[in-house]
């Protein structure tokens, strides 16, 4: 719907289609620029008052405009307004989606077209470094929930013209601005425009939880489909690392999370710590880390397999020291230990810092010997899933961590039910799983392994010292 060049009539139609004079945040004036009448509307909170109330002063000081009357539009805002950030727009459609994005609104009699004025400002928490991606050295500084200061902070590391921030909306209600930001002629333009087509098709109404709702969007999963399918990182540093590889980082507007695109398997094996120590402890934390993931998932089903079903060879290993025990008690021992390790972490990760430590008194000493007392569990049941719960917590990506664990669920399960086949049969299951896991633009969820290609393979197992790790020809995906 376009514009009149009645100013009345202009101000019935946006009183129309916004809650003007209902909604307290909507703020309207009249104004009078010489002989020609003006309507200003605008989000309170969002605007930088000191500036409007600079540019509204000058527009209104005959002895600064000396214009009685305005003849043409574009030249009264090119010679009277000195603000940067101002356009001009016609469409209704165009002009609500800039106004609730939080720059304000001109119209002026005679005119069908209106003046907007981006004096916008937003609530933001200060920059600090993210809890779940810490690391011992390095910067401190972190995403925040506001688009544009994600994109200075990505700017501020990487100062190259090709740099380039795509803005879309996404959402027919909620119209979150989205950027699509590479690194032109690095990255894989075909892959650029098959994101820029998927957020422009997305039948969505609103981005209720930011990135991850995107995520989920973007990537159709099954049910069975545990890993998660697109990497996502609060570190400006990490992202930069990235975009720099040839990957695509996308910002979601009030989301403190950046989507980068493609993902594999390994992506979820890294930690920025690697790069602020040696290179020889580097590697062996990641290699530590690797070790972590079949510690995770197989350790507790091996026990459970070799102590109920193949009594023998637990016996002749010791690795049920203290009584012997019958395997349904065995069985029930495995679940409950598993049930009050996810209710003991699950309640201490929703709980502020200064419980955290009591809450691990309370885990460690009371729950764990109160437990055995009660012949809830055994001591060899509790070893085994502290080691399984300190192998899950040492991966770097906790929704990652979170996968394991329910495939490690599933195996038990499978592990109790049917003995070795149903281990066998299971762990087949979970590698079925993996393999068939989507990813956008169909990228191999497990390469550099599938297709092999050992160039990025051994920078992705060891870490290698700077001079030699630059991806300019590494990433190049064959």
């Amino acid at each position: 719907m376009k514009l009149s060049t009645d100013l009345e009539e202009n101000i019935r139609t946006a009183h129309r289609l916004l809650p003007l004079g209902t909604s307290f945040d909507l703020v309207t004036r009249r104004l009078y620029l010489g002989k020609t009448k003006g309507y200003w509307i605008g989000v309170n909170g969002f605007l930088r008052v000191e500036i409007l109330q600079q540019i509204f002063s000058d527009l209104q000081n005959p002895l600064y405009t000396q214009d009685q009357t305005i003849d043409e539009i574009q030249k009264y805002v090119d010679s009277k307004i000195g603000y940067v950030q101002t356009s001009l727009s016609g469409d209704w459609d165009d002009i609500l989606r800039n106004l609730l994005s939080g720059p304000s609104l001109l119209l002026l009699d005679g005119f069908d077209r209106a003046v907007l004025l981006d004096v916008r400002t937003y609530p933001a928490r200060s920059i600090s470094e993210p809890d779940s991606e810490k690391v011992t050295k390095g910067a401190r500084d972190g995403f925040v929930e506001t688009l544009l200061f994600n994109a200075n902070l990505m700017r501020r590391r990487i100062r190259d013209p090709r740099l380039t921030f795509e803005l879309a909306s996404v959402g027919s209600e909620s119209k979150t601005d989205v950027a699509v930001s590479y690194l032109k002629d690095v990255a894989d333009m075909e892959l650029v425009k098959k994101v820029k087509e998927a957020l422009s098709a997305l039948p969505v109404t609103a981005l209720t939880m930011g990135a991850k709702s995107l995520e989920e969007l973007l990537v159709r999963k099954k049910w069975f489909h545990l890993l998660p399918s697109i990497f996502l990182t609060e570190r400006p540093d990490v992202a930069c690392s990235y975009l720099t590889e040839g990957h695509i980082a996308v910002i979601v507007d009030n989301s403190p999370a950046v989507l980068i695109f493609p993902c594999t398997i390994f992506q979820f094996t890294q930690s920025p710590e690697d790069y602020y120590k040696n290179t020889v402890v580097g590697t062996y934390f990641r290699l530590v880390r690797f070790l972590c993931i079949p510690v995770s998932l197989l350790l507790m089903p091996l026990f459970l397999l070799l102590t109920v079903h193949y009594p023998q060879l637990s016996e002749k290993w010791n690795l049920l020291s203290t009584q012997e025990l019958p395997g349904p008690t065995l069985i029930f021992y495995m679940f409950a230990v598993e049930f009050l390790l996810d209710l003991f972490r699950y309640s201490a990760t929703l709980r502020s810092g200064q419980f955290s430590g009591s809450l691990s008194i309370i885990g460690g000493l009371i729950i764990g010997d109160m437990a055995v007392e009660l012949n809830w569990a055994s001591m060899e049941i509790l070893f085994y899933a502290a080691v399984t719960m300190l192998a899950s917590l040492s991966l770097s990506s906790l929704e990652f961590g979170d996968g394991i664990r329910l495939y490690r669920i599933f195996l038990l399960i499978a592990t109790a039910l049917g003995g070795l086949w149903g281990f066998s049969g299971g762990l087949l299951f979970i590698l079925l799983s993996v393999l068939t896991t989507p990813t956008f633009g169909g990228k191999s969820y497990l390469w550099p392994l599938l297709p092999f290609n050992w160039q990025a393979l051994k920078t992705l197992l060891f870490r290698y010292p700077a001079a030699k790790a630059q991806p300019d020809r590494v990433w190049k995906r064959r």
